[in-house]
């Protein structure tokens, strides 16, 4: 497996929408900076990873969906709210059912489904993202520090937010995910001092996963299942071993 380069001297900080149980990079992404920004103040977007992500099952990956109310167009993440109580319900007995057969299931069982359970009282989609996030970096071994986008005083174009709120964290380095490379702008960030890198989720190495054809694409639920307490050597950002 390959490793990421060193990470850069100073304090690293990524900002990201919460996810519903997102894939392993997502928490690769987490576990090489030192404060990890939700950006929930953002509008939501329907169809997307807010709300959603795949599992495998024997007829191929298949979506897990929280259904939520999208009362207007620029209502955001954190205004967006649960329609229908019994989805927790629903997608643990799925999980349950498609991976009863997973090596490491029975080890996960109760961890997952007291999450589950905890999750079924909460009626805003973030922080149902949220009790999922907390909850497997800490699985994962990830310590970084978790905090909101409000937390912090921002204004301006999506650049300048972005801007500031890694300043207002003491951040001197900016880790993203790829796909913002069509709208980032480097330069309104080094005028603050603070560097830009770019997550790499190339190279992931395989692990024994149920279903063949092996994909890396599915919730991170699946490499918690399959590989136990061996889930984090199959980070990047952990060295074989950790």
């Amino acid at each position: 497996m390959s490793q990421p380069d060193a990470p850069p001297p100073g304090k690293r900080v990524a900002i990201l929408q919460s996810n519903y149980i997102p894939w392993k990079g997502y928490f690769d992404l987490i576990n090489q900076v030192d404060e990890f920004i939700l950006y929930d103040e953002v509008q939501y977007t329907k169809n997307d990873w807010r709300n959603r992500n795949q599992i495998k099952t024997p007829q191929g990956p298949a979506w897990l969906t929280i259904p939520v109310r999208q009362e207007r167009l620029d209502q955001s993440i954190a205004e967006t709210v649960i329609s229908s109580p019994v989805w927790a319900v629903k997608h643990w007995k799925t999980i349950a059912q498609n991976y009863a057969r997973a090596t490491h299931f029975p080890e996960m069982r109760d961890f997952l489904a007291g999450l589950y359970e905890q999750a079924a009282g909460l009626e805003r989609l973030s922080e149902i993202n949220e009790l999922f996030l907390r909850a497997i970096c800490g699985r994962l071994g990830i310590a970084t520090r978790i905090t909101h986008s409000t937390d912090y005083r921002t204004d301006g174009d999506r650049n300048e937010r972005l801007v500031q709120l890694v300043s207002q964290a003491g951040g001197s380095h900016y880790l993203s995910g790829p796909a913002a490379r069509v709208y980032l702008d480097e330069a309104a960030f080094a005028r603050e001092g603070i560097s830009v890198g770019w997550a790499d989720y190339s190279g992931y190495a395989e692990y024994p996963q149920l279903y063949p054809p092996f994909t890396h694409a599915v919730s991170v639920i699946d490499l918690l299942v399959s590989t136990g307490s061996e889930a984090r050597r199959y980070l990047k950002s952990c060295s074989a071993g950790a």
